[in-house]
């Protein structure tokens, strides 16, 4: 186990201009579950391969532990990856697959053995060693993937968006075995994915990057609720927070026909602004007799809770069409029907605001 640290690791692919990681910083705790989320392209698994080594880093460093490895091999660094589409070898057993990288390494075929049986009982594979992986279903390839990962020992665990190939009941399994293994076996990992629910509910620590920077890490709850920008806040939370954009009156910020009530301290802090983006998850909205009017445009139902989508009251059908949607949840018991109008409103301490200019967080 070892702390792995990016000190202004870039990457410039050949013939572009843009750096695909521009200037990394970010420290990995030994022991830690470090997820790297955005969207794609933002540079989250170019970070990924060059602390495997797969990817040259063409300035700054890459250390794991107290080792500088930013040109070393990727045999040298003793890591292990676990890569998307599994990488499994067809002609061989599921024993063979996982025991494959001690065999490379002349480890004796008795400690081989013993460290691949560990590592079944602890994934549950010990009834499928001797089958072929095309006998396996995704869900069991995946797990002789990690399997594989395991039984080396490393220092650090890379994984690669290792759930995107199965189904999406079958992710949700998988990531809470992943995590809850992670969590047994204390080996550090940096985990890869463009899905932030994936993200939030597996990682101690998540970063959100985005055109090859760094924008915000923390745990899962700080960046939900203290996102540093407005690309955190809209990625971060699924429905994503509504941001909207109104004019700065006294007191606040117009948003439609009402104020939504901003500190002056907070309306300060943005000088010379005329208007400023307003940030409210959908949990947060109450039906109101007042507030912001949404016409409710689509209502589903999901038993505990309603979600409410719609555009902003009172605009035109030619302003519907490309106006920006928002969402609310609500009680399914009182949910409006289709076709109202409802006003909601959010209590201070849940309002977000943004400035429009920087779109850096304010309040």
């Amino acid at each position: 186990m070892a702390t792995v640290s990016y000190r202004e690791a870039s990457r410039v692919y050949p013939g572009t201009d843009r750096a695909a990681v521009n200037k990394l910083n970010l420290e990995i705790e030994d022991g830690e579950f470090m997820v790297l989320v955005g969207p794609s392209g933002c540079g989250k698994s170019t970070s990924l391969r060059m602390l495997a080594g797969l990817e040259e880093v063409n300035s700054g460093k890459i250390l794991i532990g107290a080792r500088d490895v930013t040109d070393l091999p990727p045999k040298d660094r003793d890591i292990a990856m676990v890569f998307q589409n599994y990488a499994l070898y067809p002609h061989m057993t599921v024993g063979d697959n996982m025991g494959f990288a001690l065999k490379m390494q002349n480890v004796p075929k008795a400690e081989r053995q013993q460290r691949v049986q560990e590592a079944a009982k602890l994934l549950g594979l010990e009834d499928f060693l001797n089958r072929k992986p095309k006998a396996l279903s995704g869900g069991q390839r995946q797990r002789v993937a990690m399997g594989r990962a395991i039984v080396r020992s490393p220092q650090v665990f890379l994984m690669d968006e290792p759930l995107s190939n199965l189904d999406a009941k079958l992710r949700v399994s998988t990531r809470t075995q992943i995590a809850a293994l992670q969590q047994r076996l204390g080996v550090t990992t940096v985990y890869v994915t463009h899905d932030q629910t994936e993200a939030m509910t597996m990682g101690d620590r998540v970063a959100v990057m985005k055109d090859g920077i760094l924008q915000q890490v923390d745990t899962p709850l700080s960046l939900y609720d203290a996102p540093n920008n407005l690309f955190v806040a809209g990625f971060i939370g699924s429905p994503a927070m509504n941001l909207m954009s109104g004019k700065v009156v006294d007191g606040g910020v117009k948003v439609g026909d009402y104020t939504v009530p901003v500190p002056r301290e907070t309306l300060a802090k943005a000088p010379g602004e005329d208007t400023l983006t307003v940030g409210i998850r959908p949990e947060a909205f109450q039906v109101s007799d007042h507030g912001i009017g949404l016409d409710v445009a689509v209502v589903e139902e999901l038993g505990a809770d309603s979600f409410l989508y719609g555009t902003l009251a009172g605009l035109s059908d030619e302003e519907v069409v490309t106006a920006q949607q928002y969402v609310a949840r609500v009680g399914a018991r009182t949910a409006p029907s289709k076709g109202s109008v409802v006003r909601l409103t959010a209590t201070p301490d849940q309002v977000h605001v943004f400035s429009t200019k920087t779109e850096l967080r304010i309040s």
